[in-house]
């Protein structure tokens, strides 16, 4: 009899641990009323636009706010539809061109494959020239910029 009260804990317990992971792989996300992201197990107030994410997936379900409270599900299912959005896919906001960002990118650029050595102002106030890694890290800096403003 002892063996079976047990038996039966294991299983409850392994049951509570299995939905909690399941869980945990679902959050709500929505902005508050000042502007800043909010992310929780718990859906937002009622009124609020929200989304329900999926953790190690692009898969989002938006919820507009008239929807109310809904299961943390990221998959349809009967009496429960609804259509996903898929962040990966989805048109991402484009970044306008800065012709000023852009010259100086280029004039940057130039400046660090150049011969010069180049030195920057540290936190001291005291100059130092850049190391080769910095260089580096510089370089890829400006070409990402170019990469956004110029092109």
């Amino acid at each position: 009899m002892m063996q079976k009260g047990i038996f039966a804990t294991a299983v409850i317990s392994l049951l509570a641990l299995t939905h909690n992971a399941a869980a945990q792989n679902v959050y709500y996300r929505w902005m508050d009323d000042r502007g800043n992201p909010v992310h929780s197990d718990r859906p937002p107030p009622q009124g609020v636009d929200y989304e329900v994410v999926k953790t190690g997936s692009s898969t989002v379900r938006e919820v507009p706010a008239t929807a109310g409270a809904v299961p943390a599900e990221t998959s349809p299912r009967v009496g429960n539809e609804f259509d996903t959005v898929d962040k990966d896919k989805q048109n991402l906001e484009v970044i306008p061109r800065n012709p000023e960002i852009c010259e100086r990118a280029q004039a940057n650029l130039g400046t660090l494959n150049s011969t010069a050595r180049v030195r920057i102002r540290d936190d001291n106030g005291e100059y130092r020239f850049l190391t080769e890694e910095e260089l580096d890290a510089q370089r890829r800096k400006a070409q990402d910029a170019i990469k956004v403003h110029c092109e």
